[in-house]
């Protein structure tokens, strides 16, 4: 690997060169090896404009998270709840798979015995997540497809928690059957019930 060569860069362009070398570190060497030192090389950066803006590399690497997860942009509207749903939950799936689902496993490893960053984490997570669901359910909802209970905060976290559980727990990539399994299985009966 050839180190960056040391730039001035300010601003947006510092925070993408940071933000790239960290995924790239992540996609390597995984969070147990990451460290804000081989970030700072990488990017062509120091370490002091690390830490000014990550007090650790726990911030760092939630930040970058936070930046690559899918958002409500990012989902084509095919017209219809089960194919909002499927297109949602796969772009999910796809970041578990990929460098955020390595850095949700160690995150979720140190995090653990600190209940503010186990909280920190979660907010950052859940809260794109949830905005992502919103977002799909919202739309059936104003087609009259799905009754506005399908909006309860509750029933919105069920696909991705599902997802999050199985990667979690079962380790290697998700099956590609399972985001129609939890779809047709899960989420269509709860979003389309009336009951609260």
């Amino acid at each position: 690997m050839l180190d960056a060569a040391p730039q001035r860069r300010r601003g947006e362009a510092l925070l993408a060169a940071i933000r790239a070398a960290t995924l790239d570190e992540l996609g390597e060497h995984g969070y147990a090896a990451l460290t804000m030192e081989a970030v700072a090389r990488r990017a062509g950066a120091s370490k002091a404009s690390l830490y000014r803006r990550w007090p650790s590399r726990a911030d760092l690497v939630i930040d970058c998270v936070r930046h690559i997860a899918p958002a409500p942009a990012d989902l084509p509207d095919t017209g219809e709840l089960r194919g909002d749903l499927v297109s949602a939950l796969t772009l999910v799936a796809r970041a578990l798979d990929g460098v955020a689902g390595e850095a949700m496993r160690g995150l979720l490893a140190e995090a653990l015995p600190d209940v503010d960053r186990l909280r920190q984490l979660r907010a950052t997570t859940s809260g794109r997540h949830a905005a992502l669901m919103r977002e799909v359910v919202g739309r059936a909802v104003s087609r009259g497809e799905a009754p506005p209970e399908a909006l309860a905060p509750l029933r919105l976290e069920v696909g991705v928690a599902l997802l999050r559980h199985r990667f979690l727990f079962d380790g290697g990539p998700l099956p590609p059957e399972l985001v129609g399994e939890i779809v047709d299985d899960v989420l269509l009966p709860l979003y389309l019930s009336r009951e609260g």
